[in-house]
């Protein structure tokens, strides 16, 4: 059960990695060329489509994340796995306060402080990805040595 841990872990949470850095650096700002004739449309999409593509793997790494925590595995320590679970439980409040208001509001209509918002908070579901990234990447690498 601990290599299949680790595998989901690393799986789910790089998948979700690239992921956001394409969501921060090339779809979230082009969501703003759309212009004001399709803007509302291509956020409902957006809204729609994403579930689909960010559902399965974010409830997959939550799941390793509770098993992490509750059970402990060799690779990771206990402080080390309850960071894991902060950085996620910051994700999901970020994604929570931020990130679903601001695309309830878009759905609307496209208001552009609203989309710059947007912007610039998924910076913190992409820092703590990316930390979450880091730190599976070091129990990857102290589970082969």
């Amino acid at each position: 059960m601990d290599l299949a841990l680790l595998l989901t872990q690393l799986a789910s949470t790089w998948y979700m990695v690239g992921l956001i850095w394409l969501v921060q650096l090339v779809h979230y700002p082009l969501m703003a060329r759309v212009g004001p004739e399709h803007a509302v449309s291509y956020e409902q999409a957006h809204v729609r489509l994403m579930g689909y593509v960010v559902g399965p793997p974010m409830l997959v790494e939550a799941a390793g994340v509770v098993l992490l925590a509750g059970f402990g595995a060799p690779w990771a320590t206990p402080l080390e796995a309850w960071l894991g679970a902060g950085l996620l439980a910051g994700v999901w409040a970020t994604t929570a306060l931020c990130s679903v208001p601001a695309h309830t509001r878009l759905e609307q209509a496209f208001d552009p402080a609203v989309h710059r918002r947007l912007v610039r908070t998924n910076w913190i579901r992409t820092a703590l990805w990316s930390a979450r990234g880091l730190l599976v990447l070091l129990w990857a690498a102290r589970s082969l040595g």
